[in-house]
């Protein structure tokens, strides 16, 4: 990409970084203000009460981090993978190893998952124990250039340490998701603080899941255009990502609902191809006429998925990745 790419690029990850920053200390300093007002309605002084507010906070938010990461299911898990060798797909194997070496990274270990969806991702924290996930979906639609860009953009991930900041960063989430989620046990002991918790555990979900968005789109641009510069093109990797949009959108919903729980990791969303689209289809094929609730419902659902959605719009990504190629040839 062009130098001014570039800078917008890394002015738009200091942006979401400083957007996760405020957002996660202001979810914070509201839960620690709902036990601050208990104690003055308890007639404390101001300064006890703040002080003494400082451990309920911190003793809430380390009991619903642990609850929900010890109860949470892995990705690695979900992507139903299994480890295959050289012999088995050496044409896979030899292009990873090619990539891998251009990045200087550790070889990682190819595992591939029987199904029809284009799945495309890596998992696991450290480089030397990354898994690089390929559906056979994606195996049979993309040729062997196309592959490689793939490959290269999902290992670029790997050399940025994306795995590693996204999970760190998206502890508020989780944090507050558990909050929101275990208010009624909260509720049986003390109704008043359980309602507030769960208004800011539901503000800090909005707010810090819409922050952490904005930096994973940031972080998929930043994939392509490594993927880009490492190929010495930007051609293969846009035709890839041409071929897997249609390829997803050509998936039933069915087989599309199967891999929701990794569509996050992968090179192109699952979620963003059915819902809304499939839910209109229904409603058209049934009736001509919308009711009034689904009518509001659909603009709100669409600007949900807008804010909260992992990945840039395929046509952004063609735009970035076709002005790479007009400024290197």
């Amino acid at each position: 990409m062009t130098s001014t790419s570039e800078r917008a690029l890394t002015l738009r990850m200091l942006i979401s970084i400083a957007l996760l920053v405020l957002t996660a200390g202001g979810f914070v300093v509201a839960i620690w203000g709902v036990f601050v007002a208990v104690g003055l309605l308890f007639r404390l002084s101001r300064s006890t009460a703040t002080t003494l507010a400082i451990a309920p906070t911190a003793a809430v938010l380390l009991a619903v981090a642990f609850l929900e990461y010890r109860g949470s299911t892995t990705f690695e898990r979900a992507a139903a993978a299994r480890p295959v060798d050289a012999d088995e797909y050496p044409g896979v194997h030899a292009a990873v190893t090619r990539v891998a070496s251009m990045y200087g990274l550790p070889t990682p270990t190819v595992a591939i998952s029987e199904r029809r969806a284009p799945e495309a991702m890596v998992v696991g924290v450290r480089p030397s124990t990354t898994r690089l996930v390929l559906s056979t979906g994606t195996l049979e639609a993309l040729e062997e250039d196309e592959l490689e860009a793939v490959i290269a953009h999902e290992l670029a991930h790997v050399r940025n340490r994306d795995a590693r900041v996204m999970t760190v960063v998206s502890a508020p989430t989780v944090i507050a998701t558990g909050l929101v989620l275990r208010s009624p046990n909260l509720a049986k002991r003390d109704l008043t603080i359980a309602i507030a918790l769960a208004i800011v555990g539901l503000l800090g979900v909005v707010l810090t899941r819409a922050s952490v968005a904005v930096l994973s789109r940031t972080r998929e641009l930043a994939a392509d255009r490594a993927a880009a510069e490492i190929t010495g093109s930007a051609a293969p990797l846009a035709s890839a990502l041409r071929t897997l949009d249609r390829r997803i959108r050509e998936t039933p919903s069915e087989d599309l609902r199967k891999v929701r729980p990794v569509s996050v990791l992968s090179i192109l969303p699952f979620a963003s191809h059915e819902g809304i689209e499939a839910t209109t289809a229904t409603r058209s094929s049934e009736s001509t006429v919308e009711p009034f609730p689904w009518s509001v419902r659909k603009p709100l659902a669409r600007r949900r998925r807008a804010l909260f959605r992992t990945h840039p719009p395929t046509e952004k990504r063609l735009s970035l990745l076709a002005e790479y190629e007009r400024e290197n040839t």
